[in-house]
Parts: structure tokens; C-alpha cells; sequence
């Protein structure tokens, strides 16, 4: 028993910046692991969670296209936790703890490899571990299994690159191009790893004037170009072909340059340094960064204080820049095209997930800057000598004093960003509408007819019609509900999920010309029965209030659209489902000794009674 924390003293002190590299995981891993607990399923998790559990682990399920993204690998993950348990949370928060634990693993080993040794390790590691623009990965599991395995493979590609790099043996080009595959199978997006890695060889792994560092690059690594190539050369043209919706147009110019604009400056660059320090509530999905106009420039200022000391400090800095800068380049290009015309439009630029991976690079180029390159200990020099006022012990104090506080400032930045994420976070519509819709069809009464409705918006958003019906919804549910067209008696859930009666609210029927029936329908000829209002053709409710002298069917129609129900002797009433368009509707009797009177016709949308 004495032993063991000998030993690990021991091993603390024969690396103890790994020691606390390894604390500052454990502690990274543990905070979003917390945060995530308080989330839950939001808007896409329900319609994947749903599909997973309509259809079977089919081609067509794994190889679809869904939102634009091609990912097999996650639609075979979900569909196996959705079959293992539904909506229970737990498997996805095991499966955010160990993405997350790999690719921070991985990072510092990339980080050990790559950069020169010290204690200065720590703070591209501390950016990327605790960096406000990652918590969406970390908290939400679908955006976490898109973004972790294409993070994973960002850095395992690197790694590899690296190693390619110091020995030229051709097993590591091997692990590169696996790595790729790795990415891709979980999310389109890791093809920007391919141009990465080219990019990453020539700034940072090569030397020499720029065209001098791209042949170097090219005739070194030309096995890996290769096989790479293969890779692109069959994944985007099936990925062509599969049927996605179309891409909008970007709009704009002045929309395009809006969405730039705060994509890299209101997200991207005040989340590097600790931002956005207030967010805007956004339902149950993830907020969107709302930085204050002081912080974007004090951001702004900060990041162009770093670059212009580590330029003129070391001449890996500005290649680690250039590498930096270009990234971004590429995934906001990537972002005009595929997203700036969708439904977010350019509230996307808001959105941290857009960036997540951008946070990799831009803390591996930081470490660059600031530390160097390992293999190029000898040959980095400085360039700007520090001037002699400078090198006084009260200047180097006050610089010392300068660089604590804004360490200080940033960390206090991060976990104000955190701790306001959180806030948000905590706020769940939908688990809350469905632990009470289930309650409630646990202590429904037999015999209760539901109809269907959509979800709430907060809950499953309209655009992504037909997932957020409530048929698709409770698919993955516990309890499920059966759903009629028809009834005398309708019930529906209202918007906080408990069961109500039903009526239909919409374009009511003309007075009939009978005082005391209204409008007559018997055997024979249809009786027309005028609207208030013309109805546009849509999949309405229809109430009829009636009295009959005796049992019958009758069709109803509107327009091209019609219904046949049955009617029962004496003062009645019955809701049913009907498409069509028209300024009037028809009824006709199929007994000829029936008649029937009705005064109550509405043609509208169904909704739960307020009492």
C-alpha cells in the first residue's frame, strides 16, 4: 500500500508536464461529461432516433444522405443505441465521454510529437481541451457523432503525417489514408482533412520559399498524394450522385459577407481566446454565440497581438499562420456554398459546431508559433531582437505581470463562457413534453381516441417535416399512441404534452335557407353547402354537427377530396381527416330514406380545447 504513491510520485516527476497534461484531460473530460448529463435529445437526434427505428440496418438506411451529410458509420452507431434503448440518455453520454477522452489523447500526443518540449505544451492544449466552441461536440450526440470521429481523424492524419515525415516509410501513409476513411464514414466533412494534411506538409514540414516548400511537399510525401487522390477521386462522385435535397443559392453579396464576417469574427476568433461569453438562447438545441461588440474587438486585438510577437519571434510562426488562416479560408468557402442558403441562413455563422474542428487547427498553430517545431530546434532564429530597454528586470516584470493577466483574463473569459453554455443547456422542452406525454398515456382512459398533430416547434422544428409529426415522434418512445382519422370524440395532446379534447378551428359553413334545418343532404343529389371563405388545398379536420332520422354513410367532399363516414340516428357529430380546396363543400346520402340536417360545418385545423 506504501508503495503505490511512491510510484506515481515518481512517475509525476519524471514528466510533469505530462502529469498535468493528463490532470487537465481528466478534468476536461469529466466538466463536458457533466454538461452533457444535464442535455438531452434535440430536433435531428429525434428524426435519426425515429428513422432508426422505422427501417431496418439497410444500404439504403446506412448510405443515405441525411441534412446533407453522409455518414454510415454514425446511422449505424444510432441505430443500435436507439435498438438498445430508445431515449434513454445514458449510451449517448458514455459514447460523448469516450470521443471525447480519444481525440484530447490523441491531441497531446500530436502536440508531444510535433512541438519542441516545456511547459508552454500546456497552453495549446488547455485551448483546445476547454474551449467554449467545442461544448456542442461534447454535449449534443449528434453533432458529437459527426464532429469526434472527424476530429479523431484530423489528428490522427496529422500524427501520421508527422511520422511519414521523419522516416518516409510508407505504413504511416497507410495510417493516414485509413484515418481519412475513419472521417469520412462518419461525416462528409472530413474530406477537408485531405487538403489539411497537404497543407500542414508544405507550411510546416517543408522548407524553403512557398512554391520550393509544394514540390518538396509533392516529391516526399507523393505515395500518400496518391492514395489520397484514390480516395477523393471515388468518394465525391458517388457522393454526387446520391439524391440530397438541392443547394440553395447563397443569396447576397451582402448576406455572404455578413455570414463571413460573424462566422470568423463573432464565433470563430472571440471562442479561440475564451469566448462568446454571452449566448443566445436558441430552444433545446445548442444556443448561438451572441459576443459582445467589446469582446469581439478586444478578441481581435488580442489574436493580432499574438500574431505580430510570434511572427516577429520565430519564423515557424508565420507558416503556422498561413496554415491557420487558409484552413479557415476553406471552411467558410465550404459554408457559403453548402449552408448559407438553408433554413439557418446566416444565423449559421453563429453556430460554434461550424467551426468545432477549426479549433484543432488553430491551437495546434498556436503551439507552433509560440513553441516551435521540434526537428527545427536548431534552426528557428529569431528575428526581432528584444530591445535592451526591455531586457531591464522591471520591464521583464511588468511583462511577466502583462502575460499572467491576461492568462488569467482568458481562463476567467472560458469558464464564464462555460458556465453560461450550462445555463442554457439545462432548459429541455422535449424531455420534459415526453416524459409528460407518457405519463399521461399510461393513465389515459381505454377507449380514448387520439388524433395527430406536430410536436411543438422547440421540439422538433417544422422544417423537418414529416419527422416532426407525432406519429415519427414516439416512435422511439416507451409508450406509443395510436392515432385515428375519425371519431365522434377526439383527444389530442396539447402543447405541454397532457391529452385534451379536440375541436376543429377554421372556415365555418354559410347559414342554411332552412330555418329549422339548415342545410338538408338526402339520397340522390349532392346538397352544396357554400364556405365562409374559400379553403386552399391542404390536409384539413372536419367537424360535422348533424341530425339524422336515420342511420346511413354519407360522402363528404371538398373539392377533388372526399370522405365517406357513417351517421347514426338522432343529434350527432363526427371529426375526419380530408385533402381538397373549394368554397364549398358537398354532402350526399346513401339511404333513401335518411335525411339529414346540419346547421355546424367547419373546414380548419384541429386543436386542443383550452378547458
Amino acid at each position: 500500500m506504501s508503495e503505490e504513491p511512491g510510484r506515481l510520485a515518481r512517475w509525476a516527476k519524471a514528466d510533469p508536464v505530462r502529469a498535468v497534461a493528463i490532470a487537465l484531460i481528466v478534468a476536461s473530460v469529466a466538466w463536458r461529461a457533466a454538461i452533457a448529463d444535464r442535455g438531452w435529445f434535440s430536433q435531428d437526434e429525434f428524426v435519426i432516433a425515429n428513422r432508426a427505428i422505422d427501417t431496418g440496418l439497410t444500404p439504403d438506411f446506412l448510405l443515405g444522405v441525411f441534412n446533407d451529410h453522409l455518414m454510415p458509420g454514425g446511422l449505424l452507431v444510432a441505430w443500435l443505441l436507439v435498438r438498445v434503448d430508445g431515449f434513454e440518455g445514458w449510451p449517448w453520454l458514455l459514447l460523448l465521454v469516450v470521443g471525447q477522452a480519444a481525440v484530447s489523447v490523441a491531441f497531446y500526443r500530436l502536440l508531444r510529437s510535433l512541438l519542441r518540449p516545456g511547459w508552454a505544451l500546456l497552453v495549446p492544449l488547455c485551448m483546445f481541451l476547454f474551449s467554449p466552441l467545442t461544448l456542442e461536440v461534447s454535449s449534443l450526440w449528434m453533432v458529437g457523432l459527426l464532429m469526434l470521429p472527424v476530429q479523431l481523424a484530423m489528428v490522427v492524419a496529422l500524427g501520421a503525417q508527422v511520422r511519414y515525415a521523419r522516416t518516409g516509410r510508407h505504413r504511416h501513409a497507410i495510417t493516414l489514408v485509413l484515418a481519412v476513411l475513419f472521417g469520412l464514414a462518419f461525416d462528409t466533412k472530413a474530406l477537408l482533412i485531405i487538403p489539411l494534411v497537404f497543407l500542414f506538409a508544405v507550411f510546416l514540414l517543408s522548407t524553403g520559399r512557398t512554391f520550393a516548400s509544394i514540390w518538396s511537399a509533392i516529391r516526399r510525401f507523393w505515395v500518400g498524394w496518391l492514395a489520397l487522390a484514390a480516395v477523393t477521386a471515388a468518394y465525391v462522385p458517388y457522393y454526387m450522385s446520391l439524391p440530397r435535397p438541392q443547394l440553395q443559392q447563397p443569396g447576397s453579396p451582402s448576406g455572404v459577407v455578413t455570414f463571413v464576417v460573424d462566422l470568423i469574427g463573432t464565433t470563430l476568433v472571440p471562442g479561440l481566446l475564451g469566448g462568446p461569453w454571452v449566448w443566445e438562447y436558441a430552444g433545446d438545441g445548442p444556443p448561438l454565440v451572441a459576443t459582445p461588440d467589446l469582446g469581439i474587438w478586444l478578441a481581435w486585438a488580442a489574436l493580432l497581438t499574438l500574431v505580430v510577437v510570434t511572427v516577429r519571434s520565430r519564423r515557424t510562426a508565420s507558416r503556422a499562420w498561413l496554415l491557420l488562416f487558409t484552413y479557415v479560408a476553406m471552411v467558410t468557402t465550404l459554408f457559403v456554398v453548402t449552408r448559407l442558403g438553408g433554413a439557418l441562413g446566416t444565423l449559421g455563422a453563429l453556430v460554434p459546431r461550424y467551426v468545432a474542428e477549426a479549433v484543432v487547427v488553430a491551437a495546434l498553430c498556436v503551439g507552433v508559433a509560440l513553441l516551435g517545431l521540434r526537428d527545427r530546434a536548431e534552426k528557428d532564429t529569431a528575428v526581432w531582437a528584444v530591445p535592451p530597454a526591455l531586457r531591464e528586470p522591471g520591464a521583464y516584470a511588468v511583462g511577466l505581470v502583462a502575460a499572467v493577466i491576461a492568462a488569467v483574463t482568458v481562463s476567467m473569459g472560458t469558464l464564464t463562457s462555460i458556465a453560461r453554455f450550462n445555463d442554457n443547456w439545462q432548459t429541455k422542452h422535449a424531455k420534459a413534453y415526453l416524459d409528460t406525454t407518457q405519463a399521461e398515456l399510461a393513465t389515459m382512459v381505454p377507449g380514448t381516441d387520439l388524433v395527430e398533430d406536430t410536436v411543438p416547434y422547440q421540439v422538433v422544428a417544422g422544417y423537418f417535416y414529416p419527422d416532426n409529426l407525432q406519429s415519427h415522434f414516439f416512435r422511439a418512445a416507451p409508450l406509443r399512441p395510436t392515432f385515428v382519422t375519425e371519431t365522434e370524440a377526439p383527444s389530442m395532446f396539447d402543447e405541454t404534452g397532457r391529452i385534451r379534447p379536440a375541436t376543429v378551428q377554421g372556415i365555418d359553413i354559410l347559414p342554411g335557407p332552412d330555418d329549422g334545418c339548415g342545410h338538408q343532404a338526402g339520397f340522390g343529389t349532392a346538397a352544396r353547402i357554400p364556405l365562409r371563405a374559400p379553403a386552399a388545398d391542404w390536409p384539413w379536420w372536419v367537424y360535422v354537427g348533424y341530425l339524422s332520422s336515420g342511420d346511413s354513410t354519407v360522402t363528404f367532399r371538398l373539392g377533388e377530396g372526399s370522405h365517406r363516414f357513417e351517421v347514426r340516428r338522432g343529434l350527432n357529430q363526427i371529426y375526419f381527416r380530408v385533402q381538397g380546396a373549394g368554397d364549398a363543400v358537398q354532402l350526399t346520402v346513401h339511404d333513401p330514406a335518411v335525411r339529414l340536417c346540419t346547421r355546424d360545418i367547419t373546414v380548419g385545423r384541429i386543436m386542443p380545447t383550452t378547458s
